[in-house]
């Protein structure tokens, strides 16, 4: 004996829910706001802890950085002073003068001495142009 097969039985009805409109519910709105606003809250909280310490530390490390150029700076000037004063060593311009210029201390008859001016004596009158003037117009 053979079994017959037994097919499903279908029903298809087909469902129209294009007249059904969803209301809103104003509770889920206020939760939903109400969520919103705490997570504004906890966040700005968390902004205003933490951005003073962000302040700070980018303070600390802009503060490093211009101390090392301030001791960069006082060796490169150390070093530019010493530098200085090798290159104004007396003995070293006159070497160089001699050796590499050509250049000869010159005969005593045509060396000139000049002296500092002497101090005037108190109550005694300079002459400056100011005075030459005065006695140009009279």
């Amino acid at each position: 004996m053979r079994e017959a097969a037994v097919e499903p039985i279908v029903l298809a009805k087909s469902i129209d829910n294009s007249g059904i409109v969803r209301e809103v519910d104003p509770r889920a709105s206020r939760d939903l706001l109400s969520l919103l606003l705490l997570v504004a809250v906890l966040v700005g909280s968390l902004v205003l802890y933490a951005w003073p310490h962000f302040q700070l530390r980018q303070t600390a490390i802009a503060a490093d950085g211009m101390q090392r150029e301030r001791e960069r700076l006082l060796e490169e000037n150390r070093k530019l002073r010493l530098e200085k004063a090798s290159l104004e060593n007396l003995g070293r311009v006159e070497t160089i003068a001699v050796r590499t210029l050509g250049l000869v201390e010159p005969p005593p008859e045509r060396t000139v001495v000049v002296e500092a001016p002497a101090a005037t004596p108190p109550g005694a009158l300079v002459a400056s142009s100011r005075i030459e003037k005065r006695e140009a117009r009279n």
